[in-house]
């Protein structure tokens, strides 16, 4: 049993099983991890795309014959440079959550590719912030990074991964906050942004 199992329940086995050892599913959509990433006054890390003015939460495929876990935790580091010791697992989506890549956004060589499909994953980071480094592959994706409030990420993400962001946040904000915190909702100043 992996250490996967261990931190979330064997009540979670469900998403380890529907996953299965593909690039794309019959849709054309790519399986792939999303990283909510914590600190301890409850913001979330935040990151710049290499040369674009463009931020997002980490995220990536998961590859053929790659378990979830293992994908979470290969992304986390090849991403920010955090190990396993680094984080703990908090909470995870229940389902997959889809979006689609507008054409002008998709690559050539993808003719039946159409998006992702994320588990997400939410994430406190319990080893020192100096260990974030966006530099530890060879192929960095982030140039900058910060702490934002939690709902932040809605107002500043590319249009079309607004609705998923939109769905983990809401999800796994109780987990974070409480289900009883008003901070496990947007306040209404976030309906400005579709929530």
């Amino acid at each position: 049993m992996c250490t996967f199992y261990h931190a979330l329940g064997k009540s979670k086995r469900v998403i380890l099983e529907i996953l299965r050892p593909f690039m794309l599913d019959s849709d054309g959509y790519r399986p792939n991890v999303g990283i909510i990433l914590t600190n301890d006054d409850k913001k979330v890390f935040w990151a710049k795309r290499l040369k674009k003015p463009a931020w997002q939460f980490p995220q990536g495929g998961i590859d053929e014959g790659e378990d979830i876990e293992t994908a979470l935790m290969r992304e986390l580091n090849e991403e920010i440079g955090l190990t396993p010791d680094d984080v703990k697992i908090i909470a995870h989506t229940s389902e997959w959550l889809y979006y689609d890549v507008p054409e002008p956004f998709r690559r050539a060589d993808r003719s039946i590719y159409r998006g992702q499909k994320q588990i997400w994953f939410l994430l406190k980071l319990v080893g020192p912030e100096s260990k974030i480094n966006l530099f530890a592959s060879s192929q960095p994706e982030f140039d900058a990074w910060r702490w934002n409030d939690y709902w932040v990420p809605l107002r500043d993400v590319i249009d079309f991964k607004h609705d998923v962001y939109r769905k983990a946040l809401a999800d796994l904000a109780p987990h974070l906050f409480g289900e009883h915190d008003k901070r496990s909702k947007p306040s209404q100043d976030w309906l400005l942004y579709g929530f």
